[in-house]
């Protein structure tokens, strides 16, 4: 049970309903790492807006975006968004099991294109030692053909997939898939 009170789909009004439903609809239920956000639905709102962009990103791939999530949320020891996207991994993103352990235990082995990996990579140095970041990195990646945009963007899910992750852990969200 969460630290703090939260509105099930069936109990939700207004707007909290109306994203509710945005969710159903999209994942076929509304995960409590979602439904953590009820006590402020815009918030919420305002979260699921963030998901649906990243979800539908045109340049990030579903597995580098899963990838990012997974290790940020290994690095936070948030057991429920590190078993989610691994999960994701293997059932969306045909990865295997072992692949998934080898990602954990060394990103530079994940199964992905060598572009997404170097971002990946950059992605991981922005989160553990931003201030080491420096315009090589940068260059590299626009080398490689990632935009200033993408950079920004990968950036930002990593760093939104901290917020969750704390919020998932402070407030003792249990699994639900």
């Amino acid at each position: 049970m969460s630290l703090i009170k939260i509105t099930p789909p069936e109990q939700a009004e207004g707007q909290l309903a109306e994203t509710y439903r945005d969710i159903q609809n999209l994942f076929g239920m509304v995960p409590n790492a979602l439904q953590i956000s009820s006590a402020n639905p815009e918030l919420l709102a305002n979260r699921w807006q963030a998901t649906r962009y990243f979800r539908d990103h045109p340049t990030l791939s579903r597995a580098l975006l899963a990838t990012i999530r997974l290790l940020v949320s290994d690095a936070n020891h948030c057991a429920y968004c590190v078993d989610f996207n691994a999960a994701m991994l293997i059932n969306a993103c045909d990865q295997t099991p072992e692949q998934v352990a080898a990602t954990r235990q060394d990103p530079s082995q994940a199964p992905l294109s060598a572009k997404d990996k170097a971002l990946l990579l950059f992605r991981l140095k922005s989160l553990h030692a931003p201030a080491d970041v420096n315009s090589k990195d940068v260059a590299a990646l626009h080398a490689l053909g990632w935009s200033d945009r993408d950079l920004l963007d990968a950036v930002t899910h990593a760093a939104y997939n901290r917020a969750v992750d704390m919020i998932l852990n402070t407030f003792k969200v249990e699994r639900d898939f």
